[in-house]
């Protein structure tokens, strides 16, 4: 930027100190930041307490880009509910993030592997006790739609089980989650483009600005 007031380098540039060349500078870098990490990108990854909305966001976010969604939960299980390995979980997320367009659905994906795919990061901060307050609800009944894990079953004991243990465990990490949560969108802030949306408005308004 500054190549362009040195001197002999042409007529009529506004020198250093001149308040306009501030903001064309200004206005200069806000432009490059916008080039290099536009508003939504084609590799998003929705992040946020579990109940926070997830899946439900990016299906309608799905709907307006076009851009598949992974539901990366449901890769983290082989069937008969035996949770993947570590090692092969990272594998799998490996080549499922391999491609150019996706959303995926997790608080579950590797950190360095975000980083080093994805070009948009969603964090959905709803409350927890919001979050708690709908695993309540799922226990009870099963969102339409919802999908379960390859050869996995469900019985109503174990969802009731699964979804309410959530609910005790938002409760343990309502500070802990939300602290890493932020933690990532601060890290990922100057890689990409990071959207921290605290209510159903404000992610209505991103979907429809989007």
């Amino acid at each position: 930027m500054n190549d362009g007031y040195r001197s002999g380098s042409g007529a009529g540039l506004l020198p250093p100190s001149s308040p306009l060349s501030n903001l064309s500078r200004r206005t200069s870098r806000a432009v490059s930041v916008m080039d290099i990490h536009p508003p939504v990108g084609s590799r998003i990854v929705v992040t946020g307490m579990a109940g926070a909305g997830k899946s439900t966001f990016s299906r309608v976010l799905s709907t307006k880009t076009g851009l598949p969604v992974i539901h990366l939960d449901l890769h983290s299980w082989n069937p008969g509910w035996v949770r993947v390995p570590e090692g092969e979980f990272l594998q799998k997320q490996r080549a499922l993030l391999s491609g150019e367009r996706w959303i995926v659905d997790s608080n579950d994906v590797d950190s360095d592997l975000l980083v080093e795919r994805a070009d948009t990061l969603v964090v959905l901060d709803t409350a927890w006790w919001l979050c708690a307050w709908r695993a309540f609800r799922r226990g009870l009944r099963r969102p339409r739609g919802s999908q379960l894990p390859d050869g996995c079953d469900e019985s109503i004991s174990q969802r009731l089980g699964d979804e309410w243990g959530i609910v005790w465990r938002n409760w343990r990490g309502r500070k802990s989650v939300r602290e890493r949560e932020l933690s990532m969108a601060s890290r990922c802030r100057s890689l990409m483009s990071v959207h921290v949306l605290s209510s159903k408005r404000e992610a209505a308004e991103f979907v429809d600005h989007v």
